[in-house]
């Protein structure tokens, strides 16, 4: 049974209403508390020492002069820290790629600069802070290689394939022969850098101390049971003596699917002195763990005349840590945009001693749905046609790599709504050809796509006889506004006001519930939300039916509608009774429900949100200055439960792919194998100053198969395809082509 079908014919309480958030208040007035932000009698504090080289052997650490410091309590080391787990798969977490996960201060080795090598503990952070730097490491150093592209010879092909991230798909006809053949043909070659994803919140745990057996973390962290099984396994405890919260989240964008390693120093410094410990990092040290990869990517395009593609190859090289083999879904994004009768499509890593990369918001989508973008662009460029009409010439209807159709797909009427608001009628084909006074002007576009997913999650309701609805499930918050989404699903479902829902999350002992990320908490705690309230309602139909001269007596769950407060006939309003005297008749305080919601096992059909995305820039001619002053993202994703918060998504999402296309790079010195501009004083994002008008459309798709709710996840869609938006702008704007992000005054005037 649909959503739909569940409502009244007349007008939705609450789902597709524009709805504030309902942590607001507590997020601004500073009630809302974050892992570093719990407060414990006799808490200590850790500062973490990084290594200084990025790859060798600590030969000795003497931090004598540490702990002669007044209030330092412990330095704990690989030589004198408490007992940890010896196989591999101890610390493998839920998300984790094929190998061996980093241990921290496991043994001797170093494997990346940055790697956490000590920790001070004391009575203070200050006091931890300035004891650390009287700790004096030696160390041996061996030859390493941190640079993409020096290393791009050893590249090869992932022996395993990761969890979850398909490899390339199979070449489909002889795609060198057709290009060979066709009558336009572009080759380029485009280049990623690295990201980091730097939220507004630093990563922390705060261990609270419970006894030998048992423990309490407070962590940032987008999944708070991947966090309870780490500790557990790593620690030697018994999974229901570990408990990690994480009740509001400041950000995370990928960085927090994978425990980092301020978790498990923080429980082992408290194990280690049996006291409450709290490790939080600084902003330097967020530039010690995962990240964007970097990625060089080659496309060859071949088309007809008229823009039709006869071929298409892509390939990458990416980059990864030594221990372990992270992977991207990077170039199958080609294949599954555009039919096209020709493809080869290949993915190799490079190996560096550098940490492991992780998922960034909307992992190798961005970054391969930037080079097939750009290279489309190419290919209109060379052919002679428009953009937009090059990419409704090779429109794909069904999946290109599993030959399957869409459950849905409005990305025609994606492109024709981006481009009437912005006015892509208007556009000049010929670049440097639109000016605004003194600078250029330039129009380009790009699209996106994302997998809309749904997995396994569990939910429980509890409807009290006063009215008051409870709902809760391990699900982190890291800021979409799922406790809102929840929250409104909830109190459409059983007729209460929103004001009388109270939502909880982020707690390892509430219902299953995987990490947050993918895209698809909507689609996956919203449809259990739904099923345990579909679970109270029958359970109130039936109490209804025993009543003494009940309205509703002969009345089936699909004849009633829940709003008010009461259960009322959808065809006779005057048919109704309320749900506390339903209660009440029935000897009921409180009814509950647990509802656990798992993937449809529909095969027959390909899932995917997609959209369309426009965008204008002003360079100034002179200073090489590139403004992007208008973004149109047009975005199908089936029902929006929440316009309000789901376009906050998008903003939030375009904003990162115009810090992709212009601003963000992080810079590794090769000659230390170290991030060299690891502060937000020289690592770039967009500021206020940087961004200008962003409209975003959600295009009406009714998507009857992808899950009951008919939702998909708007987390990711909105940074796909935005950086090459920007960077086809930029070219017509200035009839350049920069394929090396992000593009800089200094690579646009070179």
């Amino acid at each position: 049974m649909t959503l739909t079908s569940m409502m009244t014919s007349t007008t939705t309480t609450y789902i597709g209403v524009p709805t504030s958030r309902v942590d607001g208040r507590v997020k601004v007035t500073g009630t809302a508390k974050y892992a570093a932000e719990f407060h414990v009698p006799g808490l200590a504090y850790g500062f973490v020492i990084t290594s200084a080289i990025a790859k060798g052997r600590i030969r000795r650490i003497d931090a004598r002069d540490a702990l002669a410091v007044d209030g330092v309590l412990d330095v704990l080391t690989h030589e004198n820290r408490p007992k940890l787990a010896g196989a591999d798969d101890k610390y493998q977490d839920d998300v984790a790629p094929p190998g061996a996960p980093f241990r921290p201060l496991y043994e001797d080795k170093i494997r990346y600069s940055g790697q956490p090598v000590a920790l001070v503990v004391a009575e203070d952070l200050e006091t931890a802070r300035y004891a650390a730097a009287f700790v004096h490491i030696e160390y041996q150093r061996d030859e390493h290689a941190t640079d993409l592209e020096a290393e791009c010879g050893q590249a090869c092909e992932p022996p395993k394939e990761r969890n979850g991230v398909p490899g390339p798909c199979d070449d489909a006809g002889d795609a060198a022969a057709a290009f060979a053949q066709a009558e336009v043909r572009i080759e380029a070659e485009y280049r990623t850098p690295i990201e980091h994803h730097n939220p507004m919140e630093t990563f922390a745990s705060t261990a609270v101390w419970e006894g030998d057996d048992q423990i309490t973390v407070f962590d940032k962290t987008q999944g708070v049971q991947n966090s309870q099984r780490y500790v557990a396994n790593v620690f030697g405890y018994a999974p229901d003596k570990v408990r990690v919260m994480a009740p509001y989240v400041g950000g995370a964008f990928g960085l927090g699917l994978r425990p980092q390693y301020q978790l498990a120093l923080a429980v082992m410094a408290a194990r280690a002195l049996k006291r409450s410990v709290r490790v939080a990092l600084t902003r330097q040290q967020m530039f010690t763990m995962g990240y964007r990869p970097a990625s060089i990517q080659t496309l060859a395009l071949g088309a007809q005349q008229d823009g039709a593609l006869t071929s298409l190859r892509h390939h990458a090289v990416a980059m990864t840590s030594r221990y372990e083999d992270y992977q991207d879904n990077i170039v199958n994004w080609s294949r599954q945009l555009y039919a096209c009768p020709a493809s080869a499509l290949g993915y190799r890593l490079a190996k560096l001693d550098l940490a492991t990369p992780c998922d960034m918001r909307a992992p190798g989508g961005a970054t391969g749905v930037y080079a097939v973008e750009c290279a489309m662009d190419e290919l209109a460029t060379a052919a002679g046609i428009d953009p937009l009409a090059l990419r409704l010439k090779n429109y794909s209807d069904s999946d290109q790599i599993e030959d399957k159709p869409y459950s849905s797909k409005e990305l025609r009427e994606c492109y024709r709504q981006g481009a009437e608001r912005l006015g892509w009628s208007k556009r000049s084909p010929v670049p440097r050809s639109m000016r605004d006074g003194h600078e250029l002007v330039g129009w380009g576009m790009a699209t996106g796509i994302r997998e809309a997913m749904q997995v396994k999650a569990s939910a429980k309701v509890a409807l009290g006889r006063n009215g008051d609805l409870e709902i809760a499930s391990a699900f982190a918050d890291i800021g979409p506004g799922t406790y809102t989404m929840m929250t409104q699903i909830a109190a459409e479902m059983l007729g209460v006001p929103i004001y009388n829902v109270a939502a909880k999350l982020g707690d390892s002992s509430l219902p299953d519930a995987p990490v947050e990320g993918g895209s698809w908490t909507t689609a996956s705690l919203g449809t259990a939300v739904q099923q345990a309230c579909n679970g109270i309602r029958g359970k109130l139909l039936a109490l209804a039916q025993w009543m003494e001269t009940s309205p509703l007596a002969d009345a089936s769950i699909d004849d009633v509608v829940f709003v008010d407060g009461q259960m009322r006939a959808k065809d006779d309003a005057a048919r109704a009774v309320a749900i506390a005297d339903v209660m009440l008749a029935g000897g009921m305080e409180r009814i509950e429900e647990t509802a656990t919601a798992e993937p449809s096992d529909d095969e027959s059909h390909a899932k995917f949100t997609h959209s369309a995305i426009f965008a204008e820039v002003k360079v100034d001619e002179e200073l090489g200055v590139i403004r992007v002053t208008r973004v149109v993202s047009a975005v199908a994703a089936g029902r929006i439960i929440n316009p309000k918060t789901a376009r906050s998504q998008i903003l939030g999402a375009v904003v990162g792919g115009i810090g992709m296309a212009l601003h963000e790079e992080t810079v590794i010195d090769h000659a230390l194998g170290r991030p060299m501009n690891h502060s937000f004083a020289e690592y770039h994002v967009p500021v206020n100053a940087d961004i200008h008008d962003i409209d975003v459309i959600f295009v009406a798709e009714t998507d009857d198969i992808i899950n009951p709710l008919g939702v998909k996840g708007v987390g990711e869609i909105g940074i796909v395809g935005t950086a090459a938006a920007v960077a086809n702008a930029v070219f017509h704007a200035t009839g350049k082509r920069v394929r090396d992000l992000p593009i800089t005054i200094d690579k646009l005037m070179g």
